[in-house]
């Protein structure tokens, strides 16, 4: 059974009546990062040792550290959590989105020390950061989705966004969109304005994969179970069509120019059809195929670098990334040797950085020499997925 606690309603929860105190006959213990917590997080609190029912409690002031009691007639257990100061806006950071400890806030250089958590009350999927200095994420498991402001700090947490897989800021209106993988059945988009106002449109079958294209006001939306691409205008969030690309198609990415769409087809030659994957090229103004790449083991991530036309592919199968050229998606070199399980590149100011789900790291590539850096892979919570990078209000 999960709790979700506000930090922000710590002295709410003090002002509670007093309980009767009864017996209970185990002690147990409640999971959480052991990172501090940033001011606002909501942590997905469980409990192990006894059963389900029982009450959380949370007791302390809520300023540098809180307790949480979980209290029932099984069972009793406490822990303490660190609350961790708001991130200085103007100093760089890397957010990691971890499906076990939230999104990890680390140090923008080597050896990349890990600073505080952001507890958005479920497992994050991914995470972005826009250049007004607004950092986002959303629960995969859940119906909240998260967006934290930098300067000054404060957190906003919108309900009936659900299970959500991918996000992004539009540059030109900051909203922000979210795939949904399950809204009644079908996948969606939802769309978090600016003043907070929020709109959903249903579209094909599992949503996942994301792209913006802000100059035409286009977003593009991988439906997983179906094998089709959804342009969804993104003022009126009207599905402008819909088109069939690959099966399995789950990440996407823009050319610079927005005249391509590079979509990954997420299947293995380790399945039972032996359906290996792909990579293939989309014209934007048709939907038609303009090129295919070799097949590939388990590709599921992928990243455009414009500034040398190549596209870095993440397999989770060969724990590799793929270095294809943008225009022919033929291989241009060998593949870059990663940690385990590679999933949602992220290509910054040409450092390419690779979260690998079940190592628990972050590799990162310099993308002149293909090299890694120095003090990579570095560690960071469980099961990290996504990065975003934020550079200091003074870059």
């Amino acid at each position: 059974m999960n709790r979700r606690i506000p930090l922000v309603l710590l002295t709410l929860v003090l002002a509670a009546a007093p309980r009767a105190v009864s017996m209970h006959r185990a002690a147990g213990a409640i999971a959480g990062s052991a990172l501090p917590y940033l001011p606002g997080s909501i942590l997905p609190t469980g409990v192990t040792g006894f059963a389900a029912p029982y009450k959380d409690i949370v007791a302390g002031p809520g300023k540098n550290e809180s307790t949480v009691i979980a209290a029932g007639p099984h069972g009793l257990s406490a822990r303490t959590f660190a609350v961790a100061p708001a991130p200085d806006p103007a100093q760089p950071f890397v957010a990691v989105a971890t499906y076990d400890d939230g999104v990890i806030i680390h140090d923008m250089y080597a050896p990349f020390r890990a600073r505080a958590a952001l507890g958005i009350g479920g497992a994050p999927g991914d995470v972005a950061i826009d250049a007004r200095g607004r950092l986002a994420s959303a629960t995969t498991d859940g119906e909240t989705a998260t967006i934290a402001t930098l300067d000054p700090w404060s957190v906003t947490h919108y309900a009936n966004v659900p299970f959500c897989d991918e996000l992004a800021f539009d540059s030109r209106t900051g909203a922000l969109f979210v795939t949904n993988r399950d809204v009644n059945g079908f996948g969606a988009l939802t769309r978090i304005d600016a003043d907070g106002g929020i709109s959903h449109r249903v579209l094909g079958l599992t949503a996942e994969g994301l792209a913006i294209d802000a100059r035409r006001g286009r977003v593009y939306v991988a439906n997983v179970n179906d094998g089709s691409v959804s342009v969804v205008d993104a003022k009126s969030m009207v599905e402008l069509r819909r088109f069939h690309v690959v099966d399995r198609v789950f990440s996407l990415a823009l050319s610079r120019d927005g005249s391509r769409l590079y979509a990954v087809s997420n299947q293995s030659v380790q399945s039972p059809f032996a359906a290996a994957g792909s990579v293939v090229a989309v014209d934007t103004t048709d939907g038609r195929i303009v090129a295919r790449s070799a097949r590939l083991a388990f590709p599921i991530g992928i990243a455009v670098d414009a500034a040398r036309e190549r596209l870095y592919v993440t397999d989770e199968d060969t724990n590799a990334v793929d270095v294809l050229d943008a225009r022919t998606l033929r291989s241009v070199r060998t593949p870059l040797q990663t940690c385990d399980t590679p999933w949602n590149p992220t290509l910054d100011r040409g450092l390419l950085w690779v979260p690998c789900a079940r190592s628990d790291q972050i590799d990162v590539f310099d993308t002149a020499t293909l090299q890694r850096i120095a003090g990579a892979p570095f560690a960071t919570g469980g099961y990290p997925l996504a990065v975003a990078i934020w550079h200091g209000s003074n870059s």
